[in-house]
């Protein structure tokens, strides 16, 4: 038996499963490891009351580290309630968080550091950690979702493209995959970045290609 065959056998027995760890090398695009990635999420089957999502983030090269943890909580259709950022990039600190209040149509943001602002939402805010298992849940149902506004500290337009079905190498064995292309526009920036999505039922990621400061990193699912 195949090891894609014998996930795909493990994601169809824990398709209703409450909790899912995934973890990632983080790497150059030469392949060279810079640390690991884990995303962690609690409630995922259908008739959880809420959700919990996690990622950390371990990454160093000589002179730059990357150290993450951001925590998302959201209502079952994946719409945000709270997100909390720590974010460590070289001697750069971030925290801060996000309290989302749709009653009043606003997202409240606040700093360590005592900075408060509001941004306005509609009836439904994601945050960015959300929003990737909002395009999973979709993806499940064969769906490519419309463009998006995400919260990440500041609002941030989305746009998904899907790219085709492809192979992908993880470890030493041939996937295949779905990919997208997500196009980011913030206030003063523009990114793409890319996820390889496998075709079991869960759809899980098994590649990120995400751009930072230093170029763009890969971050590779750990079979």
């Amino acid at each position: 038996m195949s090891r894609y065959l014998f996930a795909v056998i493990l994601s169809c027995l824990n398709l209703g499963a409450a909790s899912e760890t995934l973890r990632y090398n983080v790497n150059w695009p030469s392949g060279l490891s810079l640390g690991e990635a884990t995303l962690i999420a609690d409630n995922l089957d259908a008739s959880a009351a809420g959700r919990r999502f996690e990622l950390r983030l371990d990454a160093s090269v000589p002179g730059f580290a990357v150290a993450d943890e951001i925590i998302s909580q959201a209502k079952p259709d994946y719409c945000s309630i709270l997100l909390e950022k720590k974010l460590k990039h070289g001697s750069r600190k971030n925290n801060e968080k996000l309290e989302f209040k749709p009653d009043e149509s606003i997202v409240e943001r606040t700093t360590d550091k005592g900075g408060k602002s509001q941004m306005n939402i509609g009836n439904c805010g994601r945050d960015a950690l959300a929003m990737v298992y909002f395009l999973r849940s979709e993806l499940q149902q064969g769906r490519v979702p419309s463009a998006q506004t995400v919260f990440f500290g500041s609002a941030y337009q989305l746009t998904f493209k899907y790219l085709g079905a492809t192979s992908v190498t993880i470890g030493s064995v041939a996937e295949q995959a779905d990919k997208m292309q997500i196009s980011i526009q913030g206030p003063a920036s523009k990114n793409s970045l890319e996820i390889f999505f496998g075709r079991d039922p869960m759809r899980t990621p098994l590649l990120f290609r995400v751009p930072l400061v230093l170029g763009s990193f890969a971050m590779e699912l750990q079979r």
